[in-house]
């Protein structure tokens, strides 16, 4: 097992969950999205999240899906696991029962009953308390799921109280000033040094955020070697390259990330790519119209030439 530590960088990838058109778990479907990851370049998988339809897998359909995709992993990159649950208790077990797999750490978001500081301060305790001292952690800051504004300051001080919070997955939007202001407080040594890795959708604002301090991207695309090759294009310093790539996807990630069809989109485009086997999402869930593929097909094609015309085709 690779454990998760405040090291971590480059592009944690949010895998999407395959099903059959019968919307049964597709295991097949699982492997060949792993082997198309790794192949991409990313650094490590994150699995049950939000875009991973985490909340419609009973329990003991996650814990099959984790170890299927642990099994092909086997152990080349870190595999981080949504954790987020309505109580201690489940948490506790699901965690457990990933880490015996040989997860590399869990993530957490808060629920949308805690509004105050001092109560989303008071959670992330408790969170830690539960997890235990061995247990990594990736605090999810997204409010736009969750409702839960969290400001930078009450994210240090979660930081502060929680030595195995590792990792902040930052995707409140707009959020560059907040990215600003938590390695600002770590490079003045007012706050201890995490891994930060955006996960704005599709990593709209990945180039700026790389410039803010962010380590890397932990987010979900139908083309994830974009966000490889820009992550390293910024750590190269080629910055003007990082941006060149970003622009070149970036009509297809701005149609993918609309609210409602974006992750019937993110299928369809894995499917078409032979990466699963359907683009089925589990009900209830969105369909596709013939004006949307129309969209996407076209979308495609110029993003393709637009990529030979720049001199960045692959």
């Amino acid at each position: 097992m690779r454990t998760l530590d405040a090291t971590a960088k480059g592009v944690y990838l949010i895998t999407v969950t395959p099903f059959t058109d019968a919307g049964a778990l597709d295991l097949p479907s699982t492997d060949r999205m792993v082997d198309f990851c790794l192949e991409a370049g990313v650094t490590g998988l994150t699995v049950l999240g939000i875009m991973g339809e985490a909340t419609k897998l009973t329990a003991e359909e996650s814990r099959t899906y984790v170890k299927q995709v642990l099994a092909r992993v086997t152990g080349r990159v870190p595999v981080v696991v949504g954790a987020s649950a309505a109580g201690f208790a489940p948490m506790k077990e699901l965690t457990q029962s990933v880490m015996d797999l040989g997860a590399s750490g869990v993530m957490v978001a808060p629920p949308p009953t805690v509004k105050t500081d001092d109560q989303i301060v008071s959670y992330f305790d408790m969170v830690s308390e539960t997890l235990g001292p061995d247990v990594p952690w990736v605090l999810q800051d997204h409010p736009v799921s969750t409702g839960v504004q969290m400001s930078a300051s009450v994210i240090l001080r979660i930081i502060k109280n929680s030595p195995t919070c590792v990792m902040l997955k930052h995707e409140d939007c707009p959020g560059l000033a907040k990215m600003s202001a938590y390695r600002a407080a770590s490079d003045k040594g007012d706050a201890r040094r995490i891994s930060i890795l955006t996960g704005n959708g599709g990593g709209l604002f990945l180039p700026e955020e790389l410039s803010r301090g962010a380590d890397g991207a932990m987010t979900g695309f139908a083309y994830p070697e974009m966000m490889v090759d820009v992550v390293r294009a910024h750590a190269a310093g080629d910055v003007e390259r990082a941006h060149d790539l970003f622009d070149a996807y970036l009509p297809l990630s701005r149609y993918e990330q609309q609210a409602g069809i974006g992750l019937a989109v993110r299928k369809h485009l894995l499917a078409q790519r032979g990466v699963i086997a359907s683009a089925a999402i589990r009900k209830p869930g969105p369909k596709l119209s013939s004006a949307d593929l129309a969209d996407l097909d076209r979308l495609v094609k110029r993003q393709t030439r637009r990529l030979a015309e720049i001199g960045l085709a692959k």
